[in-house]
């Protein structure tokens, strides 16, 4: 979420800048998702804008695989899990509901977003903490 936008408070037009995020898509990639908003919070240069927003794009395609918008959100708990599976946090992707699955080329949507976003995920800071975690 990268906004600015412009309210009106008394007799004028006030500027708000909003940065933040999608706290469920943020379930994964949590580690890179801070430093993101951390770096836009600071950020006062407006000519980087373009810059952010094409980052902001590239994490709304990656939350588009992972909560299954192609499918009208089906696989959206199961995406989620996929991706932990993936980093070693969980041991594969159920849910309470035993009919939860991966839709039909979701699994290539979250393949997809991983090749074309790498420097997004942060499979290597939880890789180098995994046994820690796990122990």
């Amino acid at each position: 979420l990268l906004s600015e936008f412009e309210i009106q408070q008394n007799d004028q037009m006030v500027r708000k800048r909003i940065s933040g995020g999608l706290l469920g898509h943020w379930s994964v990639w949590t580690k890179r998702a801070v430093e993101l908003v951390q770096s836009i919070h600071y950020e006062e240069d407006t000519k980087k804008l373009n810059d952010w927003m094409i980052k902001a794009n590239q994490v709304t395609d990656t939350n588009a695989a992972f909560f299954d918008v192609a499918h009208n959100f089906k696989g959206c708990i199961v995406g989620l899990h996929e991706v932990l599976r993936r980093q070693g946090l969980m041991e594969g992707t159920w849910t309470l509901n035993e009919h939860d699955q991966l839709s039909a080329s979701q699994k290539e949507e979250i393949d997809r977003v991983y090749r074309a976003y790498p420097a997004l995920n942060d499979d290597n800071f939880v890789n180098q903490n995994l046994d820690k975690w796990l122990s």
